[in-house]
């Protein structure tokens, strides 16, 4: 098992990757909308399949980041359990 430490630096690792997958979908989506107000239906369909790729990403990334919350929380206590013991 990986340490308290390590997977806290994978969290936030993780955790701006998704902030930058944020604003790169914020990005294609005021492109989107310009887009569609030149009506310009052919780059419109293209940035509107990126979209939803981009979000399936955004998806999985943040599903990851959940799994990793929850094995930094397990190994927080694992820890605090373990010094707690030898302070007994």
């Amino acid at each position: 098992m990986k340490s308290f430490e390590e997977l806290v630096n994978e969290q936030m690792l993780i955790m701006d990757k998704l902030l930058s997958m944020q604003t790169e979908l914020d990005r294609y989506r005021e492109l989107e909308e310009e887009l569609r107000n030149r009506k310009k239906e052919q780059d419109l369909l293209s940035v509107q399949d990126d979209i939803t790729e981009m979000k399936k990403e955004l998806n999985s990334i943040q599903n990851l980041f959940m799994q990793l919350t929850e094995r930094v929380i397990e190994s927080y206590q694992t820890k605090s359990a373990t010094e707690k013991i030898m302070h007994d």
